[in-house]
């Protein structure tokens, strides 16, 4: 086909956040949607994810959207004709510490104020959840039912592309976009190598590359990539899919069942800033410097819970870069300074889970002109403007390093 001279939007990026939300465009009835990439369609960060989605959230309105991303997966097969798999094994939060109990005991409080099924469990009920754990070395566990994950994320990001094309989305990669014509403070077209495609609606979902993008069209966004790395080990006999998903509070360590092993990952004490943009136009995510030594570091520090993760050999050392914003929540909406250009970033660790639900809400922005769920938290205008650097990467560690804690923790 002919590289298209004019779109009723164009997305830029196809991982999750990109894909979801250009077939969202196209479910709800825009005759030409295009979405771009510079690199093979769904090739960096996304197909990199742990898979891991969470209903328990630190707010009301992340659980909300947490809700609506779940029931996304589960009803996609039915609502597009696409085969979507996904393994409903439920989630345990675990604690060794008083002070990660109390953080617990409060999270399943407030979950359950705004409608999720969660409840604490012994430890004994724990390890029958998920038989690689010791209970032991438990001091508070608590269950979520619902929770799921995907187990090849790349799965996702496959269905969410077939569903688009079935609705007639044209999904393009190895074309990088080199410039946004913005005029009249409004976007008027994309540039590219291929050619120039006129367009009002640009969304820029380009994950590690969204300042990039934000900065063709004259504007910038407050967003720190941040590297966050995984394992998968050899299968382990006894280990099933449906055993539980496992996050360890305290440790800031998260384990799931993977290809008949476990897959694990931590979010490390002391990150690595990492732009992309710094390392030329060549840079790929696997390019990204992995370093297999604070994995192991994790695995030490559950030892005495996880003690399976000592014994196996990996089969697979991964990893990709988060987009980190200060306060640590997405970045989903219009940028006021630019009409017609749209910015779906910010994942803060999260952007694979919740790329069904916010990928359907900015459509209906885009298209109805009010998402069903207020998303003003998540403005693009509080990231936009003058960015001070030293001060973002500060606060995107923190946000970084205190995953599993309340903020100010």
């Amino acid at each position: 086909m002919p590289f298209p001279s004019h779109a009723d939007a164009v997305v830029i990026g196809t991982g999750a956040f990109g894909l979801s939300v250009t077939l969202q465009l196209a479910r709800m009835g825009l005759r030409s949607v295009v979405a771009l990439d510079r690199y093979p369609i769904a090739s960096q960060t996304s197909p990199r994810a742990a898979g891991l989605f969470k209903l328990v959230q630190a707010d009301e309105l992340r659980t909300r959207l947490a809700r609506l991303a779940v029931e996304t997966v589960m009803h996609f097969e039915r609502d597009f004709g696409v085969t979507l798999p996904y393994v409903r094994s439920g989630s345990l939060m675990v604690a060794r510490t008083e002070r990660h109990a109390r953080v617990i005991e409060q999270e399943v409080s407030d979950a359950q104020r705004w409608g999720a099924d969660v409840h604490l469990v012994s430890a004994r009920e724990a390890q029958a959840l998920a038989p690689f754990l010791q209970a032991e070395s438990i001091l508070r566990a608590a269950y979520v039912p619902g929770d799921i994950y995907i187990e090849e994320p790349v799965s996702l990001l496959n269905a969410f592309r077939e569903a688009a094309e079935l609705l007639g989305a044209r999904i393009i990669g190895n074309v990088p976009v080199i410039g946004i014509d913005v005029r009249d403070s409004a976007v008027r077209a994309v540039l590219t190598p291929e050619g120039t495609i006129q367009t009002d609606i640009v969304i820029d979902a380009a994950g590690a590359w969204v300042r990039a993008v934000a900065r063709l069209a004259g504007t910038d966004l407050a967003v720190q990539p941040m590297r966050h790395q995984l394992a998968i080990t050899q299968p382990i006999s006894g280990t099933r899919s449906e055993q539980a998903i496992v996050r360890i509070f305290d440790a800031a360590v998260y384990v799931r069942p993977c290809r008949g092993g476990l897959m694990w990952g931590g979010f490390e004490a002391n990150p690595l800033p990492f732009d992309p943009t710094a390392h030329g136009d060549d840079f790929r995510i696997e390019m990204t410097p992995l370093d297999f030594g604070i994995l192991q570091q994790c695995a030490e520090s559950v030892r005495n819970v996880v003690p399976v993760l000592h014994d196996v050999p990996v089969q697979e050392h991964r990893g990709g870069l988060f987009t980190m914003t200060p306060d640590g929540r997405f970045v989903v909406g219009p940028v006021p300074a630019v009409r017609g250009f749209w910015v779906l970033s910010g994942c803060n660790g999260s952007g694979f889970s919740f790329s069904p639900a916010l990928g359907r809400l900015l459509a209906e922005w885009i298209v109805q002109g009010q998402p069903s769920v207020d998303l003003a938290a998540f403005a693009p205008a509080r990231l936009a403007g003058v960015v001070d650097e030293a001060s973002l990467r500060e606060a995107a560690i923190f946000q970084y390093t205190h995953y599993y804690e309340p903020l100010g923790e």
